[in-house]
C-alpha cells in the first residue's frame, strides 16, 4: 500500500479490507441483478432470434464506456467515485455527478428489489402484492442496511458466497437448455430495424449498467490503481458470455409469450420440471440479492464523500465508531430504497436509473484527457479516441429516453440541489 493510500485510509478512518476478487464481485453484483431474470421474455418477444445478439451488440458499447470510465478511476484512491472525477469543474458539477449517481444506483435499487420480490413470490406468495410486498421490501432493505452497517470486510465476505450461488445455478441451468435446444436454435435471418433497437436501447442497457459499483469505495480497497479498471473490464467480458448464453438457451426452449412475469422460473420449468424451476428462483434470489448487497455497500459512500466535502449535512459523513462504516449513509440508502421500491416499477424505476447513470458516465470519461496533463504529460491519442467514443455512446444512448424518464431526472436532481444549499449554509454559518 502507498503512503498516498495509507493517508487516504486514515483520512476518511476506513480500512482498505477489498481485495482484487472482492472488487471485482463488487462490479459483478453491480451488473448481474434482475436484469437478466427480468429482460430474456421482453426481448424475445420483440426481438426473437436476435435477441441473444442484442448483449454483445450492447455490451460492447458498455466496454467503450466502462474503459475510458476506469482508466480515470485508475487516479484515485480514495472513496466517493464520481465525486472526486467530477472536482475540477467546480463543486456544483461535483456534486451532480455524486448525487446522479445517488440516484441511479436508489433507483436500480428499488427496481430490483420489486423483481427480488416477485421471484420470492413463487416461494412465498404472500409476498406478491398489496401489504405482504410492502413488509417483504422493508424486511430485505432492512437486513442489507444491518450486515453493511457491522463492517464491509464482511460485507464482502457475504457477497462472495451470493457471488458462487448466484452464478453456478444460472450457468448450469443455461448451458443445459442449449444442450436440449441443439438443432432447434435457428439463427437470425435478418437484423431489425435500428429503431425497434433504439427503443430497446436504454432497457437493454440497465443489463450492463453498474460495473462502476467498484470504484466508490475505492479508500477501501487494496491497490485500487490496478484492482479497479482490470476488475472492471473482467467482470464485462464475463456479463456478455453469460447474458449470450442464457438468452441464447431461453430462445431455443421458449415460444414468445410464454415467461409470464418471472420468465427464467418458467425456463427452468420447462428444462428440467420443478427442480429446475427451484434452481432458477434461487439464483434469481441469490442474484438480485447479491445485486441488492453490493448497491447498498457502494452507494452509500457516495453520500458519506459528499458529506465529507461539505457537499451534504455532515450527518451522512458520521462513521460507526465499533464498525469503522458509513452507518447514517447505509440507513438513509435503506430508507430511500425501501420507500422507491413500494411506489414504483421495474421498468420505470431502470429507465430512470440508467438515464441517470449516461450523465454521470459522460462527466467521468471527459477527464480522461485533461488527467494527462494535470500530471505534466502530454494528452495521449487514444485518450481522445476513448474520451470521444464513451461520449458519443453516452449521448446516443440518452436521446432515447422518453420525457416523463427526464421529467423524474430533474425532479431528483432539484431534491439533491436544495440538500446542497442546506448543507452549504450550514457550512457558512459554522464559519
Amino acid at each position: 500500500m502507498t503512503n498516498q493510500e495509507n493517508q487516504a485510509a486514515n483520512d476518511e478512518g476506513l480500512r482498505r479490507d477489498i481485495g482484487f476478487w472482492g472488487s471485482a464481485f463488487l462490479a459483478f453484483n453491480g451488473v448481474v441483478g434482475a436484469g437478466i431474470f427480468a429482460l430474456p421474455e421482453t426481448l424475445y418477444a420483440q426481438f426473437g432470434t436476435f435477441s441473444p445478439w442484442l448483449f454483445p451488440l450492447f455490451g460492447g458499447l458498455i466496454l467503450l464506456i466502462a474503459v475510458p470510465f476506469g482508466k480515470v478511476a485508475a487516479h484515485y484512491p480514495t472513496s466517493g467515485g464520481p465525486v472526486l472525477y467530477a472536482a475540477p469543474y467546480g463543486p456544483i458539477v461535483s456534486f451532480q455527478a455524486g448525487w446522479l449517481y445517488y440516484v441511479a444506483r436508489v433507483t436500480a435499487l428499488a427496481a430490483n428489489a420489486n423483481v427480488f420480490m416477485t421471484y420470492a413470490a413463487s416461494l412465498w406468495p404472500a409476498v406478491g402484492e398489496g401489504i405482504g410486498r410492502a413488509i417483504g421490501i422493508a424486511a430485505l432493505c432492512a437486513l442489507l442496511a444491518f450486515i453493511n452497517i457491522v463492517g464491509v470486510k464482511r460485507a464482502i465476505r457475504t457477497l462472495d458466497a451470493l457471488t458462487l450461488l448466484k452464478a453456478t445455478p444460472l450457468i448450469f441451468m443455461a448451458l443445459w437448455g442449449i444442450i436440449l435446444s441443439v438443432g432447434s436454435v435457428s439463427f437470425p435471418s435478418s437484423l431489425p430495424p435500428l429503431s425497434e433497437v433504439e427503443v430497446a436501447a436504454l432497457l437493454t442497457l440497465y443489463a450492463f449498467v453498474g460495473f462502476e459499483n467498484s470504484v466508490v469505495p475505492a479508500g477501501e480497497t487494496a491497490n485500487p490503481q490496478r484492482t479497479i479498471p482490470r476488475g472492471i473490464v473482467l467482470t464485462l467480458l464475463a456479463t456478455v458470455t453469460l447474458y449470450f448464453i442464457v438468452q441464447l438457451a431461453y430462445v431455443g426452449v421458449m415460444t414468445p409469450g410464454a415467461g409470464g412475469d418471472a420468465p427464467l422460473v418458467t425456463f427452468g420449468s420447462v428444462v428440467a420440471g420443478p427442480v429446475g424451476a427451484l434452481l432458477l428462483t434461487a439464483a434469481a434470489l441469490f442474484s438480485i440479492g447479491g445485486n441488492l448487497f453490493a448497491t447498498t455497500t457502494s452507494t452509500s459512500r457516495v453520500t458519506f464523500a459528499l458529506a465529507r466535502d461539505g457537499m451534504l449535512p455532515r450527518w451522512f459523513s458520521r462513521v460507526n465508531e465499533s464498525y469503522q462504516t458509513p452507518a447514517n449513509s447505509i440507513i438513509f440508502i435503506g430508507a430511500v430504497g425501501a420507500l422507491l421500491a413500494i411506489s414504483g416499477s421495474f421498468v420505470w424505476l431502470a429507465v430512470v436509473s440508467t438515464l441517470s447513470r449516461l450523465f454521470v458516465y459522460g462527466i467521468t470519461i471527459s477527464r480522461l484527457p485533461s488527467l494527462r496533463r494535470e500530471q505534466g504529460r502530454a494528452a495521449h491519442l487514444f485518450a481522445h479516441l476513448w474520451a470521444g467514443a464513451g461520449l458519443i455512446v453516452c449521448i446516443w444512448a440518452a436521446l432515447q429516453s422518453e420525457w416523463p424518464a427526464w421529467r423524474m431526472l430533474l425532479v431528483l436532481t432539484g431534491v439533491g440541489l436544495l440538500l446542497y444549499a442546506l448543507a452549504r449554509r450550514r457550512r457558512a454559518q459554522a464559519a
